[in-house]
């Protein structure tokens, strides 16, 4: 129950990336999530001292926090936005289907294989419930694929390499972050920014790309994969919901379906055995 309490906790924080993002729009990519790594990376700095972790440790860090991003950024301007972010989606139902593979002490329950399939399906209608889908392929969907395969394996690995502290994650965030920053220096214009810019970025930092972090690097090694993976598909019921509401817009018959569909799959992954 701790571990999916801490996983319900990164997932409230990711809920609201998707609103903060669009308050930020007019900031690179790239320069907006180094920005926001390196300010997630601070809680953790007094604790440096618990960041000796192995290399392969630390290559696994930067696998799952720069190669995730880099790559969904990638996606996101090559492909139609709305396809992209529904694939990328497809990381909670990689978790629960890639558990075995990566965690040879677990076994899928046929409850585990119907519940991921029910939160996918969820967060299908949930997404393009929104509008916007344009249903044109694009090469981009294929990264967009590797950033959901990038997360879905960055997750269940960390239960495989030498046991680190949490507290490491900050020095993820920070070479992440750090890289994040170098592909702006190449790839993308200087821009000057706001104090409302700076005060949003220091929120997304310290939530979504900060803490959330933390606490799904906690439920992991407490909890079990599986269930871990089929609760995260409130992630984007709860991040479509947000931004109705920032934006005033009204609900509809699809968010309604959506929460019906993945609430009924969290509560029945979290019951099987």
């Amino acid at each position: 129950m701790n571990a999916n309490l801490y996983a319900l906790g990164a997932i409230a924080l990711w809920a609201t990336l998707a609103s903060l993002g669009l308050a930020l729009r007019h900031v690179p990519p790239f320069l907006l999530t180094g920005l926001a790594l390196l300010i997630g990376s601070m809680p953790a700095w007094p604790r440096i001292r618990e960041w000796k972790v192995p290399p392969r440790t630390i290559a696994l860090g930067i696998y799952g926090l720069f190669g995730y991003h880099f790559l969904l950024f990638v996606a996101l301007r090559v492909a139609p936005a709305v396809e992209a972010n529904l694939v990328n989606y497809l990381w909670p139902l990689l978790i629960v289907v890639l558990a075995p593979m990566f965690l040879p002490d677990l076994r899928l329950r046929f409850f585990h294989v119907v519940a991921a399939i029910a939160g996918f399906a969820g967060a299908a209608i949930a997404i393009l419930g929104g509008g916007g889908a344009s249903g044109a392929w694009s090469w981009g969907y294929l990264p967009a694929l590797a950033s959901a395969f990038i997360w879905a394996s960055y997750s269940l690995w960390t239960r495989r390499v030498p046991a680190f502290p949490t507290s490491a994650i900050g020095l993820f965030g920070v070479v992440s972050g750090a890289l994040s920053l170098a592909c702006h220096a190449v790839l993308e214009p200087s821009v000057t920014l706001s104090a409302r810019d700076w005060l949003l970025i220091t929120v997304m930092g310290l939530g979504p790309l900060g803490a959330a972090f933390f606490l799904w690097d906690r439920a992991l090694k407490l909890g079990d994969a599986r269930q871990i993976g089929i609760l995260s598909y409130i992630t984007p019921l709860g991040s479509t919901a947000l931004l109705l509401v920032v934006s005033g817009r009204a609900f509809t018959w699809s968010i309604l379906a959506s929460a019906a569909l993945i609430l009924g799959a969290a509560i029945a992954g979290t019951r099987a055995r």
